[in-house]
């Protein structure tokens, strides 16, 4: 059975080509015309949500708070982005594309925001960004989120374009976890100190906008976790 393909073409802005995301996969599938190439399935964009800061940190390792130095505890995750640009023939790696990626530490609290649980304004942890090489991949050293009230336990992303690009691009995301493997994560400390959390994938307003797409694939190591996600534009 041939596999069908879904676009997600995202409105852009004055100035920006059109931008289409999809996910790199060694599967096969028919295309016809000017479709891209049919390898690459569509990841959904979601909301950037309320906690996006560019803190402007270039680095790798976005456990710590700067000032400080103090790491932030939780179980270890070594995330690579493999960001590709989708052509008629192939997933070509895209190099100069920067990654952010942020989110809340163990027990739900987002860094340099003023919000009514917490007041974080200043600290930077758990935020940063890096530039894919040629190889179009972008490391990041990180925690596994906790969770906090009305959210699935969840990893804010975007991919945008360097201020001297040609063409500029801008696409945002979150990447979600199997609730299996949450439970057993949180059923550890430091999670375990705020509880049980309140909500599942399934119960997620912006899960089900197509998180499904957007779950990773979390491979167990020797000190914690590691995960590769896929995904690939076509912003010619």
């Amino acid at each position: 059975m041939a596999t069908i393909v879904r676009r997600l073409i995202r409105p852009h802005r004055p100035g920006e080509g059109a931008l289409l995301f999809f996910g790199c996969s060694d599967s096969t599938a028919s295309s016809t015309g000017s479709d891209a190439n049919a390898s690459c399935l569509v990841r959904p964009e979601l909301t950037e949500g309320p906690y996006y800061v560019d803190e402007e940190l270039n680095r790798s390792d976005i456990r710590t708070d700067p000032a400080t130095g103090a790491v932030k505890p939780g179980a270890l995750l070594a995330l690579s982005f493999n960001v590709t640009r989708a052509t008629s023939s192939a997933c070509e790696p895209l190099a100069n594309a920067i990654v952010d990626v942020w989110h809340c530490d163990a027990l739900g609290v987002y860094s340099d925001v003023s919000d009514p649980g917490f007041n974080t304004s200043g600290q930077k942890f758990l935020r940063g960004y890096q530039v894919t090489g040629a190889d179009g991949v972008a490391r990041f050293t990180t925690i596994y989120p906790g969770w906090y009230r009305g959210r699935a336990v969840h990893i804010h992303f975007k991919v945008r374009s360097s201020a001297s690009a040609t063409a500029a691009y801008e696409f945002t995301s979150q990447l979600f976890f199997d609730d299996a493997l949450t439970d057993r994560v949180h059923a550890q400390q430091p999670y375990a100190a705020k509880g049980q959390r309140d909500l599942r994938n399934s119960g997620d307003g912006i899960y089900n906008q197509g998180g499904s797409q957007l779950v990773l694939n979390v491979t167990p190591i020797v000190d914690g976790y590691t995960a590769t996600f896929e995904v690939a534009l076509n912003n010619a």
